[in-house]
């Protein structure tokens, strides 16, 4: 049987991917910008996200497991709960911010706060699951990535308006 933390956080990763992708649309607007020579294809980027949010979903998991075992539980779960419902509040405002909206540059500004909540994933999750802290780091290997690529897309099409 399936527990319920892991059922929250896989219910999470899918629900921050569809709504995600449907704040992702890949039309002209985006066909017709300029982008640096390591833009990865756009097919990369549902795979990418898709592993991405499946190992974020089993840090949660992981997370909220080590918590229950903790010194402080309810303070350990706390800490979980928050430091994941921060970074999915980060992770749904960036794609609306540079799709839907059009601007990259206000994109660049919240991919800080998304980085820095992945950051705060790694550092707050250590104490409680080396191993749940471990599983974030492709994603914020992933971010890092992107939000170069987010400067390099500001850089050589600004200014937007």
């Amino acid at each position: 049987m399936i527990s319920t933390p892991v059922l929250v956080a896989a219910g999470g990763a899918v629900l921050l991917g569809l709504v995600g992708g449907l704040m992702t649309p890949i039309g002209t607007w985006y066909a017709n910008l300029r982008k640096p020579r390591l833009q990865p294809p756009n097919w990369l980027f549902g795979p990418a996200w898709t592993v991405i949010l499946g190992l974020a979903a089993w840090s949660a998991a992981a997370a909220w497991d080590a918590a229950t075992n903790a010194a402080d539980a309810d303070a350990a779960r706390t800490s979980v709960v928050i430091l994941f419902g921060v970074n999915a509040l980060c992770h749904l405002l960036w794609s609306p911010l540079f799709f839907k909206l059009r601007r990259p540059d206000w994109a660049l500004i919240e991919v800080v706060f998304l980085w820095a909540s992945l950051v705060a994933l790694v550092v707050g999750l250590w104490p409680i699951s080396p191993f749940a802290a471990k599983l974030i780091l492709p994603y914020l290997a992933w971010v890092s990535f992107a939000a170069w690529l987010n400067w390099a897309i500001v850089r050589l099409n600004a200014p937007f308006a």
